[in-house]
């Protein structure tokens, strides 16, 4: 691990300037992303800002949304009332994810700033990898593939997004708030990660010195009719093959009002196909609208040599989670 120096702030003020002054600076949160990155030599930040201090860790009702500061603790957020009664699927998400220690460690904010999942870009003995060195080739193309994308990667990048709380949190429409030397913005989620397309080393839209204060979950009644369903090679302690955040409003008349699908596992950001959920609105839930929809989310889907059966698996955990949700009371 590259020598850092270390300071902790006591204010976001004083973390942004801190940030500011140094371009080879990063905010440390709950760190169970980034120190590990440090430790195996794909990140090396010459200053560390320490951020676990400031007062973002509320989780708050504001005119009928909820505000959860984003140093709030992955299980903190998971056993919220106000999440798991308002927002199952997030909850879900949450608690499928990691260990029960780093999800006690894990920060809302950290979440979100998760690097993208590849064996490469982890393992910097490989040294083609576009993510760490831009310019330097992909090693996942030609190489072992099988968790990689299907969906949105481009020639210069095939990784795929970690983050099971994303997921959730794109299907759900929340609104990440940040703050930065020009003053504070909201970011839609689904504008919030990138695609790779030629910049793979650059994962978000955050500006220079951004730093994440906060992410709103609008006021969804029908948000209580929501699931989250994780394909993985184990049932603990492992990242998706395929996952998928979904969330139903059923009509007095049984007739779908509006639908949320998001898969997780596909590609470099959490993936949503808007015609999709369309096609099911006005429809009753049945199995045969299921299919078509799940149909539209994978279309035009890419896959390598090694991960072919996630285009079939999505479809079928789409089939899933829309009958699991669609039966809830």
């Amino acid at each position: 691990m590259r020598p850092f120096q270390y300071v902790r702030a006591t204010d976001s003020a004083g973390a942004i300037s801190a940030v500011a002054r140094n371009p080879e600076s990063k905010f440390l949160a709950g760190g169970t992303n980034l120190v590990d990155l440090m430790k195996m030599g794909s990140e090396h930040p010459a200053h560390l800002v320490d951020i676990t201090r400031l007062p973002l860790a509320e989780i708050v009702e504001r005119d009928g949304h909820i505000r959860i500061g984003a140093m709030a603790r992955n299980s903190d957020t998971a056993n919220s009332p106000l999440i798991r009664e308002r927002y199952p699927v997030l909850t879900q998400a949450l608690l499928s994810g990691a260990s029960a220690q780093l999800r006690n460690m894990a920060t809302v904010g950290g979440n979100l700033m998760q690097r993208t999942r590849c064996y490469y870009f982890y393992d910097p003995s490989f040294t083609e990898c576009n993510k760490r060195t831009p310019g330097s080739g992909c090693s996942a193309k030609s190489g072992v593939n099988r968790i990689h994308a299907i969906l949105g990667a481009s020639e210069q990048c095939i990784a795929v997004h970690p983050s099971d709380m994303c997921v959730a949190l794109a299907a759900l429409d929340a609104i990440v708030q940040v703050e930065g030397p020009q003053g504070g913005r909201s970011i839609p989620f689904a504008e919030f990660h990138r695609l790779p397309g030629d910049k793979p080393s650059i994962d978000t839209t955050l500006k220079p010195n951004e730093l994440i204060t906060a992410v709103d979950l609008p006021a969804l009644p029908f948000a209580r009719r929501s699931t989250y369903i994780k394909v993985r090679d184990r049932n603990s302690y492992a990242f998706a093959l395929v996952s998928v955040a979904c969330v139903l409003d059923i009509g007095p008349d049984g007739k779908i009002r509006d639908a949320r699908i998001a898969l997780g596992g596909v590609a470099h950001k959490p993936w949503r196909v808007r015609a999709a959920e369309q096609s099911l609105v006005g429809k009753a839930p049945a199995e045969a609208a299921y299919r078509a929809a799940a149909d539209m989310v994978v279309n035009g889907a890419k896959p390598y040599k090694d991960n072919g059966f996630k285009v079939e698996l999505a479809k079928r955990i789409i089939v899933r989670a829309l009958a699991d949700t669609a039966a809830l009371g």
